[in-house]
């Protein structure tokens, strides 16, 4: 296995930044390498299983990086209700702060790419994983946390595709009976 540098985390970073903008498929790795100040050769040293190989460890990096600031930001309030309000927040600020490109940074590669590569799949799935049972660590039960990662991730995709945070809103302002009331 390659020995890791500061010019391959700076590739993997790179691309977690462009797919999580543009998904996996407007994604060339030539723009990875130039956006990442990487030599063309570097690419296949690092990567040797080239552009699945960068995606899922891209995937990976996103995932747990957002799983620390969720992590973080669930572990600030003492109320679950307002830390995950705040977790709405933080996103959409995030989303503010790029002019509506950067949402979630599984899903635009999750939708893009997930069907056709099983490691990509795999990658996702993990990441969507991880952030569920900090949610669920927090709230008490899989079944809330399932839901309200449901619905922050599609009041996510809503809010990019209308450029508005207004579903995202809309969501923090359900967080509560989302998490009190039983399924009947």
């Amino acid at each position: 296995m390659p020995k890791r540098t500061d010019t391959r985390d700076r590739v993997v970073r790179t691309a977690a930044h462009l797919f999580r903008a543009q998904g996996y498929h407007a994604t060339g790795l030539n723009q990875v390498l130039a956006e990442g100040g990487a030599p063309k050769g570097s690419l296949y040293f690092h990567f040797p299983g080239g552009k699945e190989q960068l995606a899922v460890e891209a995937v990976t990096l996103s995932g747990a990086d957002l799983r620390a600031s969720l992590t973080s930001a669930l572990d600030a309030d003492p109320d679950p209700v307002e830390a995950l309000r705040r977790v709405v927040e933080l996103l959409g600020e995030g989303l503010l702060a790029s002019d509506f490109r950067n949402g979630c940074p599984v899903t635009t590669v999750a939708l893009d790419a997930s069907a056709e590569s099983e490691p990509i799949r795999l990658a996702c799935e993990d990441a969507y994983a991880s952030w569920q049972r900090a949610i669920a660590d927090r709230v008490g039960d899989e079944d809330s946390a399932t839901a309200v990662l449901a619905a922050v991730e599609g009041a996510l995709v809503l809010a990019r595709t209308r450029r508005s945070l207004a579903p995202l809103h809309a969501v923090a302002a359900r967080l509560g009976a989302l998490l009190e009331r039983p399924a009947p």
